[in-house]
């Protein structure tokens, strides 16, 4: 009875510096242990979302636009159909009485701008962006995987508006098969999560689910479905005139000389994509610096794409890689 009187007075005096720290303790909230004998917090116990998941790629509103984004005009206007549109105005769809899109797939070579136009979305609705590399989600003990998933859809939903970018998803979306192994396992019950969180929220919602591969015939047929994955989009190489747009919205940043022949350069750069470009333009500065320089000139954008698109080529056509692959 002693005990009780001396804790009881205890808490009475430290009433008012509890209330004191009770406004730090609401900004910053988590789980703690408290000792029923002194009535004082111990031990900060771990957050309710793991900080693995906290400390992904998570930009409130990045600093891409479409003006930063070369060609694909189709890319993009698919690409505001099915996320932008939903976002800024849904009485559109309720009027109608129809659901929009939950989710994209973004397919084709690596570099040409499927996280660039991710993030140029994402800046237009004013939604914070989460980027998860597919490989991040491949963990060693069994439903660690899923939980990150699930984790990372209870935070996207804190938010007020969520773009959820899903890069290299071959990585934990291929198509299921057994062959006894465990981690195979892993990986299916991972994206077995990532299936059930698409069909648990609400395609009105503030969630938008967007995935990138360069791989897109080795996924899941359950993950591409209507009413997970509605929409396809492909991003192929870019023609002569988006590699055009791509050198000069690099070169507007530039210190360059006038009358530069941008034409001229997209020639020299068949099948390449648009971070070679954006290569060729770093190559192109380092020409400049190289020479003392202030201003970048053409022979310098010439010469840097014979060092990094010509001189990739001619690497790859060696006798002895050839040989070597």
């Amino acid at each position: 009875r002693n005990a009780r009187r001396v804790s009881l007075d205890e808490c009475r005096r430290n009433k008012g510096k509890r209330c004191a720290q009770r406004s730090t303790d609401d900004e910053c909230p988590s789980i703690r242990s408290v000792d029923r004998n002194k009535y004082q917090i111990q031990i900060p116990l771990p957050p309710k979302i793991d900080p693995s998941v906290t400390m992904m790629t998570v930009e409130e509103k990045p600093d891409v636009t479409y003006s930063d984004i070369g060609g694909s005009k189709e890319q993009i206007e698919r690409m505001r159909e099915v996320v932008e549109l939903p976002l800024l105005h849904p009485e559109k769809f309720v009027q109608l009485g129809i659901d929009p899109p939950k989710g994209v797939l973004c397919y084709g070579p690596p570099g040409t701008g499927k996280t660039l136009l991710a993030r140029a979305v994402a800046n237009r609705t004013d939604a914070c962006f989460i980027r998860v590399i597919g490989s991040e989600l491949v963990q060693k003990y069994v439903g660690e995987g899923a939980r990150m998933v699930r984790e990372l859809f209870e935070m996207a939903r804190s938010k007020k508006a969520c773009i959820i970018f899903f890069d290299e998803v071959d990585a934990i979306g291929g198509a299921r098969f057994d062959d006894g192994a465990g981690g195979d396992n892993e990986v299916q019950r991972t994206m077995l999560e990532i299936v059930n969180q698409l069909d648990g929220f609400d395609a009105r919602g503030n969630i938008k689910v967007l995935m990138a591969t360069n791989r897109p015939d080795t996924l899941d047929p359950a993950l591409l479905r209507p009413g997970r994955l509605d929409r396809k989009v492909e991003f192929a190489l870019p023609d002569l005139e988006s590699r055009t747009q791509i050198f000069q919205i690099h070169a507007r940043t530039m210190n360059c000389e006038r009358d530069i022949r941008f034409e001229l350069l997209a020639r020299l750069c068949p099948n390449s994509t648009g971070a070679d470009i954006r290569s060729v333009c770093t190559e192109a500065g380092m020409f400049a610096i190289r020479a003392r320089r202030k201003t970048v000139t053409e022979k310098d954008f010439l010469d840097a794409v014979n060092k990094v698109i010509k001189g990739y080529q001619k690497f790859s056509a060696t006798p002895k890689y050839m040989a070597y692959n």
